[in-house]
């Protein structure tokens, strides 16, 4: 075997638990979030030995989110450890995010010796490997310590091509300590280089040249399978070739920048063009659905448009929308491929003023913009409240939005601060509270930026205890509260969905007594409470000089309802339609004029 050169602990024997350490390590991992079990133990000691720094949460969930965010900030495996049993079942709604927002983390569990299999012992009631193949792309339990370095390279390598997704590996504890019998060590592929990604078919490349040759309008959508590789490559098309990008909300990674002429921002953007669509659409690592319209044409015109729709995953291609060109590809490969047989003259073909108008629809101003900051309730308007503490952020920060309307508020200003990153945690599950794994996750991997989190007072509510982890780790986190005391897309829906002279917002109120910034005190965040415009800028700027983390509790009204509520509650005044929130609407049965 060559290039894994196995470490003598010299102390103690070697283990199962140190050979997984050393596994990881030689593959390049540097970091694992987790939280203390003693089934791990043998393995936590083989990281501290091998030199893998350790990231301990107070939630197992936070700690496989952080493995996540890892993963999309790095474009490399997240690895996350929960223990047997307990910590495995407060980790799964983390594989459940990665399987459905398509992040490459590896999650090592344990559980009772082989021996002790359905004997009722401790933490050994659940299958995990049962449990977790649906949520994962492979998932399997170890039988024999040797066998490690072949079935880390297997997982690793299935967790990060075609669509990635999350893998689960089962250690049970008897596994992790005992010794290893070095000549019996199955080494497999863990020295290897990754395999490179799929290529486009050059058939495909000249058929989606041929497709831009009679655009007029076309336009670029980018989603979470644009990597930063990828992101340049997107870049450096659009820029030569003048053919304006919108992101979905989900895709604001690698190619969103304020400072780029042809970046015509938030896809749900295209719907302002009325009857002039585009009639060319380059789908590029974007999943058609929530975050694109669902069927209704409002982003992706279904008459008299040309779609092309690239993605690793084969299965995604057509899954929503009938498309005219389906390319299995690596987004960066694809369109370098397109890229080198653009001609230049056909840049001139294009409608240069449609171009134009569909770029500055980044700018189009919001409706709350001449709206009062204070709200009659005496309470900050949020729109305005959040406009003044994106203003005040560092520029170049990571962003990350948690929540339901407070993420949407946010999302109209954080431009603002002209992020390096943008992430909407929210993801394809509706998931809240992974805002805090998300943000520990990108401070971990860009420890030299700012990172703002920002949580309505509901999604705050989940793991608010990770301030603590923030502190005792001393990151640039900055949290915000956005707090308006109730869960505003929930009451907000209500209200326009069952009028407002029926009061009933069964669920959807919260304290209006929770000081969110006496907490964050206590838990040796640098704080402040919020209320007054005017003491924004100052604040925000102060405490983001501050050294580690810190919290702001932002005091705003519940009203007016975010656009994006009205949008996906879909309320319509036709009779003959029933009104299904956050989905189509459906015609109402046997409904005659």
């Amino acid at each position: 075997m060559t290039g894994f050169t196995l470490k003598d602990p010299g102390t103690r024997e070697l283990t199962g638990g140190d050979l997984l350490a050393q596994s990881l390590k030689n593959i390049g991992v540097e970091v694992a979030f987790g939280l203390h079990g003693g089934h791990l133990d043998a393995f936590l000691m083989g990281c501290e030995f091998s030199g893998i720094r350790l990231v301990d949460t107070r939630h197992e969930t936070v700690a496989v989110q952080a493995a996540e965010a890892y993963a999309k900030l790095t474009s490399k495996i997240g690895v996350c450890f929960v223990t047997a049993n307990s910590g495995f079942s407060n980790g799964i709604p983390g594989l459940a995010t990665a399987l459905a927002d398509r992040d490459p983390i590896l999650c090592i569990t344990s559980s009772p010796p082989l021996r002790d299999a359905e004997n009722n012992s401790l933490q050994g009631i659940i299958d995990q490997v049962v449990v977790s193949r649906p949520l994962t792309k492979f998932a399997h339990r170890m039988t024999n310590p040797e066998d490690t370095p072949r079935i880390i390279s297997l997982a690793v390598r299935t967790a990060l091509s075609g669509a990635p997704g999350p893998v689960l590996v089962d250690f049970p504890i008897d596994v992790l300590f005992s010794p290893v019998h070095r000549p019996l060590i199955s080494w497999g592929s863990i020295s290897s280089p990754l395999a490179y990604g799929p290529g486009a078919h050059t058939g495909a490349v000249q058929a989606a040249a041929d497709l831009l040759s009679s655009a007029k309008r076309p336009v670029i959508i980018t989603g979470t399978g644009v990597s930063s590789a990828a992101g340049a490559e997107v870049v450096k098309f659009s820029t030569h070739s003048g053919i304006p990008i919108f992101h979905s909300p989900k895709g604001r990674m690698h190619v969103a920048s304020t400072g780029r002429s042809h970046d015509g921002g938030s896809a749900g953007k295209l719907a302002l063009l009325g009857d002039q669509k585009p009639d060319l659409v380059l789908l590029l690592g974007a999943r058609t659905g929530m975050f694109l319209g669902l069927r209704s044409g409002a982003i992706i015109p279904r008459e008299n448009c040309k779609l092309v729709q690239v993605d690793v995953d084969g299965g995604e291609i057509g899954r929503t929308l009938p498309v005219d060109l389906g390319v299995v590809s690596d987004v960066g490969q694809f369109v370098a491929a397109l890229h080198s047989k653009f001609d230049p003259a056909l840049s001139r073909k294009f409608d240069s003023d449609w171009i134009q108008k569909a770029i500055s629809l980044k700018e189009t101003p919001f409706p709350f913009e001449n709206e009062p900051e204070t709200q009659p309730s005496g309470r900050l308007h949020p729109y305005h409240a959040l406009k003044h503490v994106f203003s005040s952020i560092e520029p170049e920060s990571i962003v990350i939005m948690d929540g339901g309307e407070a993420s949407g508020w946010a999302g109209d200003v954080a431009h603002l601060c002209a992020p390096s990153v943008i992430l909407t945690s929210t993801g394809n599950l509706g998931f809240l509270g992974n805002g805090f794994g998300y943000a520990l996750g990108a401070a971990v991997a860009a420890p030299d930026r700012q990172v703002v989190m920002v949580h309505g007072d509901g999604s705050a509510g989940f793991h608010f205890m990770e301030l603590d982890t923030f502190k005792r780790m001393n990151l640039n986190i900055l949290t915000v509260v956005v707090n308006n005391y109730c869960w505003g897309m929930s009451s907000n829906g209500q209200q326009l969905v069952y009028g407002d002279n029926n009061p009933a917002r069964p669920v959807s109120s919260l304290s209006p007594v929770a000081e969110y910034d006496l907490v964050a005190k206590a838990l040796g965040n640098a704080s402040a409470k919020l209320d007054k415009i005017d003491a924004i800028a100052e604040t925000v700027k102060r405490l983001q000089k501050e050294i580690g983390p810190s919290c702001v509790n932002l005091i705003v009204d519940d009203k007016p309802i975010h656009p994006m509520t009205t949008a996906m509650v879909g309320q319509t005044d036709d009779p003959g339609m029933v009104v299904v929130p956050y989905y189509d609407n459906i015609p109402r049965a046997y409904y005659k004029l």
